[in-house]
């Protein structure tokens, strides 16, 4: 019997007493998965990205790990949440118009200490300070745009962040935020997307493959160098607590420079599958769905219920969820993973029952999270335990 077999197997033993849909996490691939994580930052702490979770009870199990500290959050209502549930070092990832937000935030000494806000523009200070209920310093955190630019600024390679590039941009905000009372400034931030979350191994296509590690190795020397630049700036106007750096996809890189004092990742504990194409890692597909088999239209053909659970971002067939377990099953083109129904295709197939269940992945990682209130904890073949997801705790924080 092959690996994925077996696991298939596990899966429907574990969970031959519950309906489908339902998702499951196989602890033993997620704690894999941490372990590579941690191996691979080489010593430097990991803050682990809330959004690519987003269940607290598994954001409790990788924390108790060592290697792992602090969390990256993306929401100000979703800080405040885990700062009040005793996660006592949250870094939100994304700028906040959240007035109510910053209001409890300023007048709550416990959660003003807990959670950094995320800041790269003067006027998202004057908001912060037109809210104030209270007088409790708030901590700041500056994000530097990691974009790859090239032929003058004319080609930009790299997600459309944060405007302050050049180390006296950033320092320039620090100084302001050095002279403003009622702020100060304890870290820096760089998320190189275009790095930790584009994979190098594109099946089938090696010449784009090696357009990407040709990309993706000019990226990395270009930002090593600006990043040790900016901080060098930074630094000289404030004791900075940390500088956060990578990605899942990037993380033994950037833990290499100097500059960095820890990493960010999250979506390599689930491994989805848009990070299965990477030459420098390979994770374990750890988070699941399952759909049950509903029709029989056919030789080769078998429809499930639903299933069409698209990611976030460009549209494409990189964001829908395929099918994983049994192997083989294959989308029909004409249809492609429906709202109420989802035809597979396959020689696999034929030996599938009504009733039967067939395991997905999902494109990304947390957002599987956003379509069940709870997640089934897999040990070998049986369920050990069931655990909300931020929606089954009734936190819909987007």
């Amino acid at each position: 019997m092959s690996a994925a077999a077996a696991d298939r197997a596990r899966y429907d033993r574990a969970t031959a007493h519950l309906e489908a849909p339902v998702a499951i996490v196989d602890l033993g691939a997620f704690d894999d998965n941490a372990r590579d994580l941690v191996h691979r930052a080489g010593g430097k702490p990991i803050r682990v990205a809330s959004k690519s979770v987003r269940c607290r009870a598994l954001l409790e199990r990788v924390l108790a790990r060592d290697g792992f500290a602090g969390i990256m959050s993306f929401t100000l209502p979703e800080s405040l949440w885990l700062a009040r549930e005793g996660f006592d070092d949250v870094l939100l990832a994304y700028p906040s118009t959240d007035r109510d937000g910053f209001a409890t935030l300023t007048s709550d000494p416990k959660l003003a200490e807990a959670v950094t806000v995320m800041v790269d523009d003067h006027t998202q200070l004057d908001l912060i300070d037109s809210v104030r209920a209270g007088t409790e310093e708030v901590r700041v955190c500056l994000e530097l745009d990691t974009s790859l630019r090239m032929l003058g600024g004319r080609v930009r390679v790299g997600a459309l962040r944060s405007p302050l590039r050049e180390p006296e941009q950033l320092a320039e905000l620090a100084r302001a935020i050095d002279r403003r009372p009622g702020f100060r400034l304890v870290g820096l931030m760089a998320y190189e997307g275009h790095v930790a979350g584009v994979g190098d191994a594109v099946p089938g296509s090696p010449l784009r493959s090696r357009a990407v590690r040709l990309m993706q190795s000019v990226a990395r020397r270009e930002l090593a160098a600006r990043r040790a630049a900016v901080v060098r700036a930074v630094r000289a106007v404030a004791d900075l607590e940390f500088v956060n750096g990578g990605g899942t996809g990037s993380v033994q890189h950037t833990a290499a420079e100097d500059a960095v004092t820890e990493i960010a990742a999250g979506s390599g504990l689930y491994q989805p599958r848009l990070f299965d194409h990477y030459t420098s890692f390979h994770g374990r597909p750890a988070a699941l769905f399952a759909q049950p088999v509903v029709r029989r239209p056919g030789v080769g053909v078998v429809t499930v219920l639903g299933g069409g659970y698209p990611a976030s971002g460009a549209p494409g067939r990189d964001r829908l969820p395929v099918p994983y377990l049994p192997e083989g099953l294959v989308y029909d083109s004409m249809e492609g993973p429906g709202e109420v129904q989802t035809p597979l295709l396959g020689t696999a197939a034929d030996d599938l029952l009504i009733g039967d269940k067939v395991w997905f992945r999902h494109a990304k990682a947390g957002e599987l999270c956003e379509r069940f209130d709870t997640l089934r904890l897999i040990e070998g073949d049986r369920v050990v335990a069931d655990v909300p997801t931020y929606r089954g705790e009734g936190r819909t924080f987007l």
